[in-house]
C-alpha cells in the first residue's frame, strides 16, 4: 500500500506533463502569440533619481 501511495502520484505527474507537451505540439503558434513581447529588449532607460540632495554623494557612516 505504501508503495502505491508513492508510485501513483509520480505516475499522475508524468501523465499531466506528457499531456501538456502533447497540447503544445497540437496547438499552432500564430504571429499574434503575445509571448514575443516579453522577449523584446525594452531599449534605453533613463536613470532614476533616488535622492533630492545636492550633487555630491554623502560619506558612509563609520
Amino acid at each position: 500500500m505504501a508503495l502505491l501511495a508513492v508510485i501513483i502520484p509520480i505516475l499522475m505527474l508524468g501523465v499531466v506533463l506528457a499531456l501538456g507537451r502533447y497540447e503544445e505540439l497540437l496547438l499552432p503558434r500564430g504571429p499574434d502569440d503575445g509571448n514575443r513581447d516579453a522577449l523584446r529588449h525594452p531599449g534605453p532607460v533613463a536613470p532614476a533619481v533616488t535622492s533630492r540632495g545636492g550633487g555630491e554623494t554623502p560619506a558612509p557612516l563609520p
